[in-house]
């Protein structure tokens, strides 16, 4: 997958994007300290900057969650980066952010 393509179309290439592969026990960690969430996730993003900001990914999360959506583990993880970077731009779930997911989704075949 092209992700720094993505990243480059979501966010501008001026973005700073830190990307990081993590187990379940740190993601849950993180989901309790930053949004007082006493469960693992496949993914969290933290703005840090307007011009920067994190994703963290556990890829045993992501394989789990990947049937319930019915997609490959590539695309999957694709479809959950795509939702990260989303995030970093400024949007919280709802209708407005689904929008805005489903217009990459489509330009990356996703």
């Amino acid at each position: 997958m092209p992700f720094e393509l993505m990243k480059n179309t979501v966010l501008g290439t001026k973005y700073e994007l830190s990307l990081v592969f993590t187990n379940s026990s740190e993601m849950l960690k993180l989901n309790i300290t930053y949004r007082n969430i006493d469960k693992t996730t496949d993914i969290l993003s933290f703005p840090i900057s307007k011009t920067s900001g994190e994703i963290f990914i556990c890829p045993s999360e992501t394989k789990k969650m990947m049937a319930e959506f019915g997609r490959t583990y590539e695309n999957f993880f694709a479809y959950l980066f795509i939702h990260g970077l989303v995030h970093l731009k400024g949007l919280d779930h709802g209708p407005k952010m689904e929008k805005e997911e489903v217009k990459f989704r489509k330009k990356f075949n996703i």
